[in-house]
């Protein structure tokens, strides 16, 4: 019996010192972790109250300096579009309407006007919603890289409005990189604590703790800029209504009142407490909770949480809210951009603003800290814009392997000042695809050969000889041309594939004789050509062979442009297309324009040539014949152009004088392939140009159209009466059948 007692009894005592073990190494286990935690809580706590070094610049954020929306206007100070990295609308405190303010209070943060930065009452919230078995999980694998040592620990939520103020403006690369397996923070006891609770964790814990140190001192340096906590509390909350993402790309509370209500947001009022609280549960996560159609109960329930809480807290009435819970969600329906397509025009500009505006760059019209005012017409820029698809959908009836691939460009010039009015540097949907600004633009950047658009430089070249004239008799007969540098030759034809002997030069330019222009050119001299091409602006360089008088040398379609406006207004200057620039201060820092100066061409060859061209138009074998009907009212000059085998087709066109308008078309392959036989200038380009003059002065775009000069309408009547074009019939008769010698055959 006796031993039986003494065996329980040892065995009494031996679990009561198990026990006793077993809590004392509880107790180790707790002051071991105290004593571990307290060494970051205690840096933490220095770092937050004490430390201000390193500390960012407040000065843009005291002047409300954030990114908002960077806008290019035309010329009339119509928007043609919105330039942002961040779109965002700023806000004022006092452009908030009270249920808005209130809404946000409810939602984010209810003691805003009262604490210091950090709500000291929502950590135990915070602390309530710990995952421990997360965190036990992770002790028992210290040193593992598994999905465990990875999970979250520490909940999010419990910021502050300030809180989220910060970490939006000052902390958004900490923040955005804080979910990396990677530690990122190189301090010692980072690197003990992340092989502890995982880098992730320690990741969020250092930006937490930076989060709540730069609250502190935003909210000082507030208060001494602005001389009270009152006015303080109102600007930071102002800027967090102007920062926050309220999803599909808008930032700030004003954006996404147009965005999803299309209502300002200025004209809430408490009957709209609904939209207001689902803009403040927008707020809290735009992923989860912005307003759409396909997730309503979600976004309702948020919607449904926020009220409560504005009635709550006497914001709004019980009836209000029980009114407020019955509305449906209402989001207005989301058209696409329905301004007009502008993409070379947006290329156009921001190229100009950084080549020719010192210290200014296109990050500055993406953060909305300058406004550009061009000089487009968007009226002018909408015609042609249909007039070229329009006349790509022709062509494309005839070739219908050609859909959606053949491209084209159109620019439109003012002829007294080169200000770009339009501009297109492509289709706007090209193999399937929307045009976009940063696609290639066809107007300033594609190098190509203008075919006979090139001839009328070689006959201004001729006039200023003061040995020709418009009735000079000029020989279309064969004629060959150096062909490279070995002594073969090629042998220039005519489109038509005749030769018609001694003609008028009026009449040659007229028709496009390449024979003629061949001849002319070496009777002037290649040099002349090319002196009289930088005459009228073309920079490109040109080849100093004969050919280049055909269109052999390329050039972009806006110097050519430019060279028809020169001559169509006797002013020489470069295009432009920003007529000024705008400071976010107001400030105007840049007014558009080159420098002109009348044209230097010698005696009457500028008048010699106005009428050469308008002879295109006005005489019946012209090759833009076409233009002179009832059905387009309108005199004008210009030429036609097509390169070998039919790879582009041009016409470039202007109205008389410095108060008339410039217009150039060009259409052809990418890959430089043929446009098909027979698909000239006169047919496939003629007819754009065409509808955006008809249309531009039909619509009253671009002012009365002015008219050419009677003397020089006069001289193309008695050309005409005196059948100077019949008498082509006997010198046709004369000419011997052509034969065809090579491949230059040039319209």
């Amino acid at each position: 019996m006796r031993v039986r007692v003494r065996a329980a009894a040892r065995r009494i005592r031996r679990t009561r010192l198990g026990r006793l073990g077993w809590t004392k190494g509880l107790v180790r286990l707790f002051l071991c972790t105290t004593a571990f935690a307290a060494v970051p809580a205690g840096a933490g706590f220095y770092h937050v109250y004490f430390d201000r070094n390193s500390l960012p610049d407040l000065d843009g954020f005291t002047r409300f300096e954030f990114s908002t929306i960077g806008h290019i206007y035309d010329a009339h100070g119509q928007p043609l579009k919105e330039m942002a990295s961040e779109s965002r609308q700023l806000t004022r405190y006092e452009e908030i309407p009270p249920i808005v303010r209130e809404a946000i209070l409810a939602a984010e943060d209810k003691n805003f006007f009262s604490h210091s930065g950090v709500d000291y009452t929502g950590f135990a919230r915070v602390l309530c919603k710990i995952r421990f078995g997360n965190l036990i999980g992770r002790l028992s694998r210290m040193g593992s890289r598994d999905a465990a040592n990875n999970s979250a620990i520490f909940p999010q939520g419990g910021s502050t409005i300030t809180q989220q103020l910060v970490r939006g403006y000052f902390l958004k690369t900490v923040t955005a990189q804080e979910n990396s397996d990677q530690l990122r923070h190189g301090g010692r006891l980072a690197r003990v604590l992340s092989s502890v609770i995982g880098a992730r964790t320690v990741n969020m814990l250092v930006r937490k703790v930076e989060e709540i140190r730069l609250s502190f001192w935003v909210e000082e340096q507030m208060q001494i800029h602005f001389g009270s906590k009152r006015r303080a509390k109102e600007e930071i909350l102002a800027r967090y209504a102007s920062l926050i993402y309220m999803g599909n790309g808008q930032y700030g509370f004003a954006r996404g009142a147009e965005y999803y209500f299309g209502r300002p947001l200025g004209r809430f009022t408490v009957e709209d407490a609904d939209k207001a609280a689902l803009l403040a549960g927008t707020a809290k996560s735009a992923r989860y909770y912005a307003p759409n159609a396909s997730e309503t109960n979600r976004v309702l329930q948020r919607r449904d949480q926020t009220l409560a809480l504005m009635a709550a807290r006497g914001f709004i009435s019980p009836g209000q809210e029980r009114r407020a819970r019955q509305r449906p969600i209402e989001v207005v329906a989301q058209h696409k951009d329905k301004t007009i397509e502008t993409s070379a025009v947006v290329d156009n500009i921001l190229d100009e603003l950084t080549s020719r505006q010192t210290g200014l760059s296109v990050k500055d019209l993406l953060q909305g800290r300058i406004q550009v005012y061009s000089t487009v017409d968007a009226g002018v820029q909408q015609v042609a814009n249909q007039a070229l698809e329009r006349g790509l959908l022709v062509y494309e009836k005839r070739h219908s392997g050609a859909r959606g691939l053949v491209q084209g460009s159109v620019v439109v010039l003012r002829n007294r000042d080169a200000s770009i009015l339009a501009e297109i540097g492509g289709r706007q949907v090209y193999k399937d695809r929307s045009s976009a600004y940063a696609d290639f633009n066809r107007v300033t950047k594609s190098l190509r050969q203008p075919g006979s658009a090139m001839k009328p430089i070689v006959y201004l070249a001729a006039f200023q000889q003061a040995t020709f004239n418009l009735d000079t008799v000029v020989p279309d007969e064969p004629i060959s041309v150096a062909n490279g540098n070995d002594q073969d030759v090629k042998w220039i034809s005519n489109y038509d594939g005749q030769f018609k002997g001694m003609i008028p030069l009026r009449m040659a330019l007229a028709e496009s004789r390449n024979a003629v222009a061949i001849w002319i050119t070496e009777q002037i001299g290649v040099a002349s050509v090319l002196e009289t091409a930088r005459t009228l602006g073309i920079r490109t360089p040109l080849r100093p062979y004969a050919t280049t008088a055909l269109g052999a040398s390329e050039v972009n379609l806006l110097e050519l442009a430019n060279a028809y406006r020169t001559i169509a207004s006797g002013i020489l200057t470069q295009p432009y297309v920003i007529r000024k620039i705008v400071r976010d201060s107001g400030e105007a820092i840049a007014d558009g324009g080159h420098q002109s100066s009348p044209v230097h061409v010698e005696g009457d060859a500028l008048s010699l040539i106005q009428e050469g061209l308008r002879s295109v138009v006005r005489m019946p074998t012209g090759t833009a014949h076409a233009l002179d009907s009832r059905g387009f009212p309108i005199a004008v000059m210009g030429k036609t152009g097509t390169t070998n085998e039919f790879r582009d087709a041009l016409f470039v066109g202007s109205t008389y004088g410095p108060e008339g308008i410039t217009v150039a078309v060009r259409i052809g392959f990418d890959d430089n392939r043929s446009l098909g036989p027979g698909e000239t200038g006169g047919t496939v380009a003629l007819p754009v140009f065409k509808e955006v003059v008809l249309k531009a002065y039909g619509e009253k775009l671009v002012g009365p159209v002015p008219r050419f000069p009677a003397e020089m309408e006069q001289h193309i009547d008695e050309f005409l009466k005196n059948n100077a074009i019949g008498t082509t019939a006997i010198t046709q008769a004369m000419a011997s059948p052509a034969r065809q010698y090579g491949d230059l055959r040039v319209p």
